[in-house]
């Protein structure tokens, strides 16, 4: 064991680099209150799982009885880390600890902390720190926090401290003249390696809510210790991952110890482990580190599979072996339907940056292939666009795999342009815009870039879409489908999204990442004025959600053929496709025979047809606390599409609807068990429709357009008034975002939006 040299004062510096001398020991000590306390710490620590040896806490137990303040102090000093002194001046000195500064590598040690209260202070929380200590925590939101980091300091922060505060401690110093703290302490890598300690008093803060408690102000903070702690190897253990056919596959794992700690450290984590995550994704045959412990296994992969847990042992020993065997409850891809998600980052938001750089393609494939996601559109934006833009090829990344696409391309955000809405440019042969070296180079407005990308064969949409369109007025948060609130158009979503529907620039407007009724209105009222933009889901990833990628999906249909990304992307532009959480299905919607993205229906008068689509939707048997959240809430809390929102009461059951021009004209309840349902009905078209399912607001098809008589769509006249309405909004808005010198050519471009709208108004018949 390496041995420690006495802590020394150096100006108000301590350093130890190995065992201390012993703590001060104070005299002058009540000792019933420091019995109290001690009972509290001693059952807090059988709590926690370390408990205090026999022999020592009987001779603990001795002296508290024998009211003998130096020999409790003594046999807890030889379990301090640290001390903290507290001056009677409010100042805080550093004091090296006696027990050897030992640490495993992936996991947590508990330490105890002394403290020499001289000034009597009390109603402060003793707090620790350390440089070599990452700062990130996730809050009880899930959200994480917004700290942008570079891979460079994670590497050199390999540790987390940890105070405990909670029961049966109290949280807060009681004044005694001694008391006892826990502090956790966790190390990423083994070996020999130096950190700075440091102590200080956190004022406590009134609870804000249930369970919620905000950090209060840091008053007084101790000079560093530098301690060399001894990081021991942990437990190599070894995952077996198959699929559902018994194939080597990769899954999610969400490891957690008794205490409920994430494991490994999310404040730790090197990608290809994300800190902003729980989970860590694994292949068949790769490990993790563990130290000896008890620890709960969660295991999944993606919403099409079933969620396992078990609780698993592992042993002090070199190296165990763990299987997981997945199990799906449906399997869109058999039967030809191919998910992806078409927005989502390498870089930005909560990714690791220097400041700009991101995670490599290898990063994302792995999460790719850790959520059962076919495609995965990696898109390079503004704040990693030159560095991330070197892996753009035209084509799929060479990591694809059969059944398992991953491809480079753009989003049109952070650059000049981003004021109008913010675009998905899929398929893509050429990266940079004609003439630009920079960003700052690129057009202030949409509709040229839209144009240059299709030019070129690219599928082109607007990115979460709901953004900028909330009523401007009346509702904040309207429920009706379509309503006819005029939006803001004041944000980054599908606002530019009517003129250029107009001028036939758009292939698709996205969903899922936020709320569906603002997505799902303003493509109501294309529809209604017969456009044929299609809707194709997003998460986003890792910026408005960052959990998984794949949160929303599009499922696309490639009728029998095998998966190849402009096969796939062209299902998107054609809308042979459904939008999903991936908790339920609408597979093979027809009419008439006709599948969605197939073609139209043609009647020569008003009649019925004949809807038909299998369905699957998989809830729990019983809502949990968590679901009957997400049920109760607000449709523009997230998660913003959820099937547990469209579950009836608390019932296993959710409602399949069929749509006729924005309106609910046929309802099924559909038993959400994971098994696949045929159903049918019959619907009557009075005139030329679009026809779509749903499972509000959980998953969406594509329209199937009935023309009778040939006529085109012009379902309302309300809806060509409210687009010409929000198009004069959205010009009030851009305009003075765009360059004076494309203004004139935007401005006709408006106009002729206009025009186009006005024209369909006058050929709509019915309100």
């Amino acid at each position: 064991m390496q041995r420690l040299v006495m802590a020394v004062w150096v100006g108000a510096v301590a350093v130890c680099t190995g065992i201390g001398a012993e703590l001060p020991v104070v005299s002058e000590v009540e000792a019933q209150p420091l019995a109290a306390q001690i009972k509290r710490l001693v059952a807090a620590l059988e709590y926690l799982g370390h408990p205090l040896e026999p022999a020592e806490r009987a001779a603990l137990l001795d002296a508290m009885r024998r009211d003998d303040v130096r020999a409790m102090q003594t046999i807890l000093d030889r379990h301090c880390l640290a001390g903290v002194r507290i001056r009677r001046d409010g100042r805080l000195d550093y004091v090296a600890g006696s027990v050897a500064a030992e640490l495993v590598e992936q996991g947590w040690r508990l330490f105890l902390v002394k403290v020499l209260n001289e000034a009597a202070r009390q109603g402060v929380e003793l707090v620790a720190s350390s440089p070599q200590a990452m700062p990130i925590h996730v809050p009880s939101s899930g959200r994480p926090d917004p700290k942008v980091i570079s891979l460079g300091e994670v590497k050199e922060r390999f540790l987390d401290l940890e105070m405990y505060q909670k029961q049966p401690l109290v949280a807060a110093l009681s004044g005694l003249e001694v008391e006892y703290r826990i502090l956790h302490v966790y190390a990423r890598d083994a070996g020999r390696r130096p950190a700075q300690l440091r102590f200080g008093l956190r004022e406590v803060a009134a609870a804000s809510g249930p369970g919620q408690r905000p950090l209060g102000r840091v008053i007084a903070e101790s000079p560093p210790g530098t301690i060399l702690f001894t990081i021991q190897p942990a437990t190599v253990v070894r995952l077996r991952v198959r699929d559902h056919d018994g194939t080597p596959t990769t899954a999610a794992l969400v490891i957690r110890d008794q205490q409920g700690r994430v494991y490994p450290a999310p404040g730790k984590r090197l990608a290809p482990d994300f800190f902003f995550h729980a989970q860590i994704y694994r292949h068949d045959g790769e490990t993790v580190l563990l130290p000896p412990g008890t620890y709960t296994f969660v295991c999944r992969r993606g919403p099409e599979y079933l969620v396992s847990e078990r609780q698993v042992t592992i042993p002090q020993t070199s190296e165990v072996e763990l299987a997981f065997e997945l199990r799906r409850w449906v399997y869109p891809a058999r039967r030809g339907w191919y998910s992806g998600d078409h927005h989502v980052h390498a870089a930005g938001c909560a990714h690791y940056e220097s400041p700009t750089e991101g995670v490599t393609p290898e990063d994302m494939m792995r999460h790719i292939l850790g959520e059962d996601l076919n495609v995965g559109c990696v898109l390079s934006w503004g704040p990693c666009w030159y560095h991330q833009k070197r892996y753009f090829e035209g084509k799929p990344h060479r990591l694809s795999l059969p059944n398992y696409i991953m491809r480079y391309d753009v989003e049109v955000s952070g650059f000049p342009s981003s004021h109008c809405g913010h675009l998905c440019l899929l398929r893509l042969k050429e990266d940079d815009y004609p003439g630009t070296r920079v960003i700052e180079d690129w057009p202030s407005w949409d509709l040229p870039i839209l144009r240059w990308a299709k030019a070129q064969g690219a599928v082109v949409g607007f990115a979460h879409s709901g953004w900028g369109l909330q009523p401007l007025e009346g509702n904040p948060e309207p429920t009706e489908l379509p309503n006819y609130l005029l939006p803001r158009m004041n944000g980054i979503g599908a606002n530019e999204y009517l003129v250029d529907l107009a001028h036939d620039a758009v292939d698709f407007i996205s969903a899922v990442d936020t709320p569906a009724v603002l997505e799902l209105n303003i493509w109501y009222h294309t529809l209604q004025c017969g456009f044929r933009a299609k809707i194709s889901g997003e998460t986003d990833f890792p910026c408005i959600f960052g959990e998984r990628v794949g949160i929303g999906r599009s499922y696309v249909c490639l009728d029998g053929k095998p998966l190849q990304f402009d096969d796939w992307a062209e299902g998107i532009k054609k809308g042979r496709s459904y939008v999903s959480d991936g908790k339920s299905h609408l597979l093979d919607f027809r009419i008439d025979g006709v599948g969605v993205g197939q073609g139209e229906v043609h009647l020569d008068k008003p009649g019925g047809v004949e809807v038909r689509a299998s369905v699957a939707a998989l809830l729990e048997p019983q809502p949990t606390p968590e679901t009957e959240r997400i049920r109760k809430s607000s449709l523009y809390q997230k998660p913003y599409w959820d099937l547990e929102r469209a579950r009836i009461g608390t019932t296993r059951r959710v409602p399949l609807e069929v749509v006729v021009n924005g309106a609910p004209v046929a309802r099924q309840e559909i038993l959400a068990d994971g098994s696949e349902q045929e159903v049918r009905c019959q619907v009557p078209i009075e005139k030329s429709s679009w026809v779509c399912l749903r499972i509000f607001p959980s998953s969406h098809t594509n329209p199937i357009f009935v023309l009778v008589g040939r006529q085109p769509v012009r379902a309302s006249r309300r809806s060509a008034e409210w687009c010409l309405r929000a198009i004069d909004q959205c010009w009030k808005e851009k305009a003075p975002l765009i360059r004076p010198r494309e203004r004139s050519e935007a401005e006709l471009a408006y106009e002729e939006a206009r025009r186009r709208y006005r024209q369909i108004l006058a050929e709509c018949t019915a309100p």
